[in-house]
Parts: C-alpha cells; structure tokens; sequence
C-alpha cells in the first residue's frame, strides 16, 4: 500500500525529547515500512526515517529559534502534501483537523488521527462542519464530547517490542514524566509521594506558555529532601528512568486522550498509579498493571501495593494489547477499509 503519513511540524520524528505525537507517528512509520508498505513521510527535516522524507521546514519549529510563524510551514507541508497526492492510496493526517478544506476536495483517500483533547466548545461547530472526514480516536474515552463525529476506529497507541526492556526488580522512586503543567498535577505526584516517605524523581519539560505555573507553583514544591528535579528526557534516559522505578505516578487532572507514558512504564515492567480520567480505565488493568484512584489518599495506599504486583505480567500485558506491529495492523484494516479493497487504484 502506498502512505502518506504527514506529522507535525513542532517536533522532528521521532522526537528528540519529549513529543507524544511524532513518537507514535514515528513508531507507526517506521513499522509500516517493516511490513512493506510504500511510506512517505512529512516532517521536519532534522527527522529519522526509512520512509521516503519529505521536509517543508529544516528542523523542528520548537527548537527553532528563529521561526516566528509556525503555521506558515504547515501550510507548506499542505501544498507538498496534495501536490503529491497520485502517489497515495491513502494519506493519514496527525495535524488535526487543519487539512480539512483541502482534504475534502481532493480524490484521494484520506484519514485523520486526533491526538489531543476535544472537550473544547470550538471544535463542536468545526467538526460538524467536516462530518463527512473519517477520523480515528486513540481511545474510546477520547470521542466522549464528539460522539457523532465520523469515527472509523478506535487504535491505541504501540510501541516496538524492543525499545523497552523489562526490569525484574521493583525500584526504590515513584516517577513523574511529561510536561510541567496545570492538567498533569506534578504537585499531586509530589504530595502523593510525601505522604508516602518515597522519594519521586520528576523527568518533564517546560513549556513556555506553562513557566509561570512551573516557577510559581511546582518550584517551591522542589525544595525537599524526597524530590528530585531531573529535567527533561528521552530516548535511552526513558528505559533506565521509568525501568528503574517503583512505579509511574499519572495524577491527571484533565480528560487524557491516551497518556502514552503508561505504555512505556509497562513495557518496563512498572506498574501505573493514574487518577480515573479519560483513557486511564483503557489503558491500566487495576489490580494487575497498577491501580486507578480517585484522591490523593488512594494513591498513597496504592503505593504500599504497588510490590504485590508482578512486573513480568505488566510487560506480558504491553506485549499483547501495545506493541507497533499491533498498532499498525489496525490501521492497515481501516485504510482497507476506506479503500473498499482496492488496493491498486490510482486517485487523481
């Protein structure tokens, strides 16, 4: 089959750092072009890829100092989108809905994959505008405020067998990763951690838009004899951090489309302790792969369980329901479906 896959311009592919979504588009990219698909990949050009690139901006906008108006390299990546469009049997979008007017215009088969939150009052009028743009959700809980929307499947994120090893032993920290932000409550992590007398290792970046949160209302919290700053990670750093942990700490406060950060703690083999929000219940078995809580004080006692729990079923339960190779399956079977079985049709 013949893709385009176009990500994201914010972060290269895969991510340096932190980037949930151009982490599961590389991860979906790299796993199509395994199983001998034809793939072309949008991104910036600092990205790396097997699939053929196609680059409308040199590098990542985020660490681009000297780019003022991210949307104008958007725009571009649109044009050299649809340019090429002959070339697909099908073009799967992971910019939200910005290809709209575009996509519907064109005779080529197309699909969207929404990574991020849709309880916003904004979109409601913009997707019941392009009801007719078949979308995909990354968790059920995720469609809950657009439950009309054109909905093809629900896929869960993966991630290759091999980027996680599995550690045996239970760690000495509970483990904060991801950004520095009102919605994810690093302070809960902190207090549940406190009152637990465990220390708590924070690995997350700091967005400009989140500094004066971070400055004013975590940093103080940082001052502690239990809490280590570490900054923000990657790559290798991510195995040793969350693999070396007791368990991973997700005490969200908001309507978390997926939470790629518990998938990767199970491939380590350690278990979640994550507040009952958005895709949480999806995600995490309670009482097998960690423990879902509704307050502070559950999470507490959710640590003194945290040991029962066997860290080889955590990993047994990623390899059966969150690898890539399963991820790509399933959109494999709706780009068939889009197409009707045609694999071999060539779209103007």
């Amino acid at each position: 089959m013949r893709i385009g896959q176009v990500a994201p311009l914010y972060e290269s592919v895969p991510p340096r750092l932190y980037g949930g979504t151009e982490r599961v588009v590389s991860y979906l990219t790299e796993e199509l072009v395994r199983q001998g698909h034809e793939v072309t990949l949008f991104a910036s050009g600092d990205s790396v890829t097997k699939a053929k690139l196609i680059a409308p901006c040199a590098q990542a906008l985020r660490l681009d100092e000297s780019c003022v108006d991210q949307l104008a390299h958007h725009v571009l990546m649109l044009e050299q989108v649809f340019k090429h469009r002959a070339d697909f049997d099908v073009i799967h979008f992971h910019i939200d809905y910005l290809h709209f007017p575009w996509s519907r215009r064109q005779k080529v088969a197309d699909l969207t994959t929404l990574h991020g939150r849709l309880d916003i009052p904004d979109l409601v009028l913009l997707y019941r505008e392009f009801d007719d743009r078949p979308l995909v959700s990354i968790s059920d809980a995720q469609r809950e405020p657009l439950p009309w929307a054109n909905w093809k499947a629900t896929v869960h994120h993966g991630l290759p067998e091999s980027e996680y090893r599995l550690h045996e032993e239970h760690g000495k920290y509970l483990a904060f990763l991801g950004r520095v932000a009102p919605e994810k409550r690093p302070d809960r992590a902190i207090e549940i951690a406190k009152r637990a007398g465990i220390n708590i290792k924070i690995a997350a970046k700091v967005d400009a838009v989140d500094q004066e949160y971070h400055d004013g209302k975590i940093e103080p919290l940082l001052d502690h004899a239990l809490v280590e700053f570490v900054g923000e990670i990657g790559g290798p750093e991510k195995d040793e951090f969350l693999g070396n942990a007791l368990a991973l700490l997700l005490p969200i406060d908001w309507p978390e489309p997926f939470g790629l950060v518990m998938i990767e703690a199970l491939a380590c083999g350690t278990p979640v302790i994550a507040f009952r929000c958005g895709s949480v219940p999806e995600i995490i078995e309670d009482g097998m792969t960690g423990f879902i809580v509704e307050s502070v004080e559950e999470a507490v006692k959710a640590v003194d369980k945290i040991p029962r729990l066997d860290r080889r079923e955590c990993r047994e339960v990623f390899e059966r329901r969150f690898t890539a190779s399963r991820m790509a399956e399933n959109y494999v079977a709706v780009f068939e479906q889009l197409l009707g079985g045609n694999l071999n049709c060539q779209i103007a």
